[in-house]
């Protein structure tokens, strides 16, 4: 029977140091600043909103949700993040994805002052991520690796594969599990939707991390016994009452199998937003250096 990582306590040894952060910065004076933009009322976003609203506010950061209708255009997104751009109360700005269409998220990540990316998405900021110098760390490819780390599964040594390739997860997640130091030196496989035979991949590796967003993709014939899987996946399953939340991975089956498993929810979840709480914390220290 696989060990059952606890996310929420993970997230909450995450949360006590950012507490000691806010501590030293409030000696100063200084109220670290979150800004949760919110375009339209998809169910998802509300409820993710405002839990990262909640989690701020419990550890005594300011934060304000912003919410915009259904048909804000660009221009109106566009000039609102401009406003928090130049806010100096404001350290950390997140727009909540998916947006409603025709927004771009390319383009509004693009606006964003990088200074000011908690999410990690702008252009710079992943670019000194590739380049092994970056500001902020994405918060879901944190989260994995301090869920990895804190639960004593370092990936150093490791064979993982990560199943999707997205900006979100799976692309930042590869290259920041292979880099050098703490949290990294694995080897790294990017599987995605075009690869054929996905298990001949995924049963080579110690750990598996799968962030695709489509149930049942990782089953327990696809890894070996005593692999580590880290499911990133969310998905909403109506149901009679309302709804469950599943991940990417059959976790009854390969509860079975592995050495340890992330279930959903309570797994990846909580520690991404305790690493949006903490880069928020460390923008506000990067902008008021010498206050």
């Amino acid at each position: 029977m696989a060990r059952i990582i606890d996310g929420r306590a993970v997230a909450a040894t995450v949360q006590e140091e950012v507490r000691e952060r806010v501590f030293r910065l409030s000696a100063r004076g200084i109220r670290p600043g979150l800004a949760l933009v919110r375009v339209g009322d998809d169910p998802a976003s509300v409820s993710y909103v405002r839990q990262k609203e909640r989690a701020a506010q419990g550890l005594g950061l300011r934060s304000e949700v912003f919410v915009l209708p259904e048909g804000t255009t660009e221009r109106e997104l566009l000039s609102l993040i401009h406003d928090l751009n130049r806010d100096p109360g404001v350290h950390g700005v997140l727009v909540q994805l998916p947006l409603p269409s025709p927004l771009s998220p390319e383009r509004v990540m693009e606006v964003v002052d990088p200074r000011k990316d908690v999410d990690c998405l702008h252009p710079e900021n992943l670019g000194r991520l590739v380049q092994g110098d970056p500001y902020l760390l994405p918060c879901t490819p944190r989260a994995v690796q301090e869920v990895l780390v804190r639960s004593g599964y370092p990936p150093a040594g490791k064979h993982v594969v990560v199943v999707g390739r997205s900006v979100l997860v799976g692309r930042p997640l590869s290259i920041l599990l292979s880099q050098k130091g703490l949290g990294g030196d694995a080897t790294v496989t990017l599987c995605h939707s075009a690869t054929p035979d996905l298990g001949r991949f995924t049963r080579d590796a110690d750990i598996v991390v799968v962030a695709v967003g489509r149930p049942g993709t990782l089953r327990a014939d696809m890894v070996r016994e005593g692999a580590v899987v880290i499911d990133v996946g969310v998905t909403r399953i109506p149901t009679p009452g309302g709804f469950r939340l599943v991940g990417d991975a059959d976790f009854e089956a390969l509860k079975e199998k592995a050495e340890a498993i992330t279930p959903v929810p309570g797994g990846v979840g909580p520690v991404t937003v305790a690493a949006l709480l903490l880069n928020t914390v460390l923008a506000c220290e990067h902008q008021t250096q010498g206050r």
